[in-house]
């Protein structure tokens, strides 16, 4: 159980330091990655970006994915779910999600910019994983930027998920694996949710910590 975003950061950032990735860069999946990947970007005096990728929800209940949207608006659709719903339904909302997807980069940086991540090591953070679908979609459109190593580093998911991300990237760090996987604030004692003004305020404090 972790106290917070905060905390689940800090006990990740130490395991981090522990490997000596060398050269790498942070990529939090907002908005509360975000937050626990500040702590990781600061232990390991690095740049912290934002990757955004966005659920694609079920139209009987939005909470469940049945796919997700890549930052450049490409999308990773379940194939069960894909032969089950109509195209107009996920074009529709992957639309919805990839305009979404352009208001946060706006928002946190200012544009749509890339992440400079060729060569380096990219440790993507989350505050949690349930279904996969947005990391996988995050790894799948980090690849075509080619990073040095990919990375994923999240304080909370299911050993099965755990087991099959593995093979999808070159290490996994999640010391927290239930076999009998909750929602990922049960994990939490306080997992509130996480404000684009809180996002906007770490990142320009990572940042500019490094420009100093």
């Amino acid at each position: 159980m972790y106290q917070d975003r905060v905390d689940a950061g800090r006990q990740l950032a130490v395991r981090l330091a522990a490997h000596c990735y060398g050269e790498s860069v942070v990529l939090a999946i907002p908005r509360g990655g975000v937050v626990v990947a500040a702590p990781i970007a600061q232990r390991l005096k690095t740049r912290l970006e934002v990757l955004i990728t966005r659920k694609i929800g079920h139209p009987a209940n939005s909470e469940v994915a049945v796919g997700a949207v890549m930052p450049d608006g490409s999308t990773v659709i379940d194939p069960t779910a894909k032969s089950i719903l109509s195209e107009e339904y996920l074009a529709a909302v992957a639309a919805k999600e990839y305009e979404e997807i352009k208001r946060r980069m706006t928002a946190y940086q200012g544009s749509s910019r890339t992440p400079e991540v060729a060569g380096r090591v990219a440790i993507i953070v989350d505050d949690g994983i349930a279904t996969g679908y947005t990391i996988r979609a995050a790894v799948k459109w980090l690849r075509a930027l080619k990073p040095g190593r990919i990375v994923i580093a999240v304080p909370v998911a299911p050993v099965c998920l755990v087991a099959e991300l593995r093979t999808l990237v070159d290490d996994v760090i999640c010391p927290s694996q239930p076999k009998r996987f909750m929602a990922v604030g049960m994990y939490y004692r306080d997992f509130s949710q996480t404000a684009d003004e809180e996002v906007i305020a770490l990142l320009d404090e990572v940042n500019g910590v490094l420009l100093r």
